[in-house]
């Protein structure tokens, strides 16, 4: 197929700069960080937060999400798939395959909470702050999972049978992956991409107007879940309950998180408006 052929030029692994091997995965974790602080640093700016004032840094709170949400990732992935710790044994924390999404965001939501706790912010407004840093970083994230092939793909492409229409979805292989497949497949590291990217830039435009403190993290959770439990549906991973994955019931869980939290700040009664545009309940 073209597009199998095309990827046999995009698909990355790794990078040679002499003696040097750079794993393009780590590199767009890398970016996925850099891209994450400058959208969260200009959310601080836009809402007048100064490191001077509140010992606040946005660079600094990335940055520790970040080792919290892969270590939280690492860790959950071990839980949820003992075989793997069993035939890798310590090796599988630094693999780079295996990272579950709700580990990562249960941990990296956790230390945001106490950095933001502690620095005086705010538990919720240092979520929704760093909300649409999340959202994009993650998207970039899954740059590095397309180009090193590392197994987050999606299932074999199958025609598909609608009214008298038939029709075959265009798809991928990873002949040379790190978890490598030879038929073509789903790329959802794109859509996961693409969600990321829209999603960051919904929770930004939002985060720009008046709202109650912690309405960015509930459609956070609202959106990011909905968008990982439909996509999980072209992704191989096992299905455990009700014929959904792991995944799709942590997905779940967010989406109604996020849904419960927004009902109940946009029920409650406002009782007065911060400097910075934002309203505080």
């Amino acid at each position: 197929m073209r597009f199998a052929r095309l990827y046999l030029i995009c698909m990355l692994p790794t990078i040679h700069f002499w003696l040097l091997t750079i794993h393009t995965f780590g590199l767009m974790l890398w970016l996925a960080a850099v891209v994450a602080a400058f959208i969260m640093d200009r959310g601080f700016r836009r809402a007048r937060i100064t490191v001077q004032e509140q010992g606040a840094d946005a660079l600094t709170m990335v940055a520790i999400a970040l080792v919290a949400g892969i270590l939280g990732a690492k860790l959950w992935h071990v839980l949820d798939t003992p075989e793997d710790f069993h035939y890798m044994r310590w090796s599988v924390l630094w693999d780079t395959a295996g990272f579950a999404w709700y580990g990562g965001l249960l941990f990296g939501l956790t230390a945001l909470l106490v950095m933001g706790w502690r620095a005086k912010i705010g538990a919720l407004r240092t979520l929704d702050l760093a909300a649409p840093a999340a959202a994009v970083g993650y998207g970039i994230g899954r740059i590095g999972c397309f180009l090193s092939g590392d197994g987050c793909y999606g299932i074999v492409i199958k025609p598909v049978h609608f009214l008298f229409l038939n029709f075959r979805p265009w798809g991928i292989s990873f002949p040379h992956g790190e978890v490598p497949i030879f038929v073509p497949v789903y790329p959802t590291p794109l859509y996961e991409l693409a969600a990321g990217l829209l999603i960051g830039w919904l929770l930004w435009r939002r985060g720009g107007r008046p709202h109650p403190t912690g309405l960015i993290l509930g459609h956070y959770l609202m959106l990011t879940g909905l968008a990982r439990f439909l996509v999980e549906f072209l992704r191989r991973n096992p299905k455990i309950l009700w014929g959904l994955s792991n995944a799709q019931l942590a997905s779940a869980g967010a989406f109604f998180v996020g849904l419960a939290l927004t009902v109940w700040l946009v029920t409650r009664p406002v009782e007065k408006e911060q400097p910075d545009g934002e309203i505080s309940i």
